[in-house]
């Protein structure tokens, strides 16, 4: 390899799926998931951000819009390989499964407009003298981000959702190893912390604060050059166009706050990304650890495209083997 895969300045991310977790660096993308036989799957495949392609995509703000749409994309399909390993789905998908599937996920995308922008708008709207659009954004960004909480904290009663906010864990512990320049072996990520500030969660959490912000700004200067806001479903209407550049910024937000992390003046950022990480991650045991680390090992890897099966009882010796040699 022509690359220290310690090297501090790689970024790494992921996301937690069903039995397994999703690894993303930025050359390479694998999913390990562990199917019912206790047996590590890891598919794998070489991939390079559009934004680090394209001069004009790799501007601030816009790569972080566009960068939401390919995790996106990258997110669903980790999810449906999961399912198939880890035994939730049987079979390889049909035309008609993929159709359902697209229309779930349209499903959705229109629930969550509904509950996370139209629901919060129609109620701060009822209140006497909203009017004024600072204190009407208040209202709405607040009860917002109690949504956002509230649902979080409910799935989170889910069994099958509380193994993957484990994953979660695994998925955190295992990038601070990387981060620490420590060998990559469950021993190191067992005493990593589980909580982020480059994390998903901390993400919808800043986006909640700056849309109720970006709004706010946006809403009383539409209404000043005398626009007009006739019905709830015309605000969204109005909003939803700007969604990606909200994204954008809450992209360099995030990396902003991730880079000053440890620096006491940014706590107030900082820490409550990490509240609600409380909710979206739990202590993962060795065994989840080990899948995380089976897909960071891969993403991390230069030199070829492979899919494979790795047993549990090898997978530390790999990774330790792979690093030696790349050391």
């Amino acid at each position: 390899m022509n690359r220290n895969i310690k090297d501090s300045r790689v970024t790494v991310g992921g996301q937690a799926v069903l039995e397994g977790v999703m690894m993303r660096s930025p050359w390479r993308i694998a999913t390990a998931v562990r199917d019912l036989e206790g047996v590590i799957k890891v598919k794998a495949f070489p991939f390079v951000s559009f934004s680090r392609r394209n001069k004009i995509a790799g501007l601030p703000v816009l790569r972080g819009a566009i960068g939401l749409f390919e995790a996106l994309k990258i997110g669903i399909d980790s999810l449906n390989w999961s399912g198939e390993i880890a035994g939730e789905v049987e079979g390889k998908p049909t035309f008609w499964d993929k159709a359902l599937e697209g229309a779930a996920f349209l499903f959705a995308m229109v629930l969550g407009i509904g509950l996370f922008m139209a629901v919060p708008y129609a109620v701060a709207g009822l209140v006497p003298k909203t009017d004024n659009q600072v204190l009407f954004h208040l209202i709405a960004g607040t009860l917002r981000i109690l949504l956002l909480l509230g649902y979080m904290a409910g799935i989170s009663l889910i069994p099958d959702i509380t193994r993957v906010f484990q994953y979660h864990g695994a998925e955190h512990k295992s990038i601070f190893t990387f981060e620490r320049k420590l060998e990559l072996c469950s021993a190191n990520a067992i005493d990593q912390s589980r909580f982020h500030p480059r994390c998903g969660t901390s993400f919808l959490l800043l986006a909640a604060v700056l849309t109720m912000i970006g709004f706010m700004t946006f809403d009383s200067a539409y209404i000043g050059l005398g626009g007009i806001f006739s019905n709830v479903l015309h605000r969204v209407l109005v909003h939803l166009p700007f969604i990606p550049v909200v994204a954008g910024l809450s992209y360099e937000v995030l990396r902003l706050v991730e880079k000053h992390s440890e620096e006491p003046a940014w706590q107030p950022l900082v820490r409550p990304g990490f509240w609600l990480q409380g909710i979206t991650t739990r202590e993962p045991d060795q065994e989840q650890i080990e899948v995380a680390l089976a897909s960071l090992h891969e993403a991390l890897r230069k030199d070829n495209d492979q899919f494979e099966g790795i047993d549990r009882n090898s997978v530390i010796q790999d990774l330790t083997v792979e690093l030696k040699e790349s050391a």
